[in-house]
């Protein structure tokens, strides 16, 4: 059975989803753990199916709550309003359902914001196979103590150029600031003449 309440809106806007014990479970909270780490590997990005949700740095931790009972899945949004957030939240819950881990719940967490930083290397490789340049790594800007200031523009990024993910070739060039979704950009390949998606930093 799984149900919806309220939360803390200082943590999120988004009511956790939970769900209690039914049918096979995990058997010590380390299985458990271990059980929806796994089963969580598999669940894809809805935008890019070929990336994981871990790959991109959205799934953020699994581990057990205050009651050290439930297991609490923690997401982040690539940004504000992310129209993917609920399809993943719901992608999550079904997962953890099938491994048999209940009682679990999912928390959507704003802070630290998400940046492009987090995507992992094997993400990057999936989504320069998938014909999207991965984002430049963004110049750090953080204050020393580790706080991160609340963003509404894309951070400076590294002055690396932005590779071509089919030919390789450096020499490209913006057509679009927005591609196929608002987070992307849409560039062409001054050698090969192909148009790409480039994954803009944040």
């Amino acid at each position: 059975m799984r149900d919806t309440r309220a939360r803390d809106a200082t943590t999120s806007p988004f009511a956790p989803t939970f769900s209690t014990p039914s049918g096979k479970r995990a058997d010590t909270p380390d299985d458990r753990l271990a059980t929806a780490r796994a089963a969580l590997e598999a669940v894809p990005d809805p935008e890019i199916p070929v990336v994981s949700i871990r790959d991109l740095g959205i799934l953020r931790d699994v581990r057990l709550g205050d009651d050290g009972l439930t297991l609490e899945a923690v997401i982040t949004p690539t940004y504000s309003g992310c129209p993917a957030m609920s399809q993943i939240e719901e992608d999550v819950g079904r997962a953890l359902e099938a491994a048999g881990v209940a009682p679990w719940r999912v928390l959507t967490v704003l802070a630290p914001a998400w940046s492009t930083d987090w995507i992992t290397e094997s993400g990057r490789a999936s989504l320069r196979a998938y014909g999207i340049a991965p984002p430049g790594h963004c110049v750090t800007d953080a204050p020393p103590d580790n706080a991160k200031p609340l963003r509404f523009v894309p951070r400076a990024q590294s002055e690396d150029a932005v590779t071509c993910p089919r030919c390789g070739s450096p020499h490209t060039q913006e057509l679009s600031r927005f591609a196929s979704t608002t987070c992307k950009a849409l560039y062409r390949c001054l050698d090969c003449r192909e148009p790409f998606d480039y994954f803009k930093p944040y």
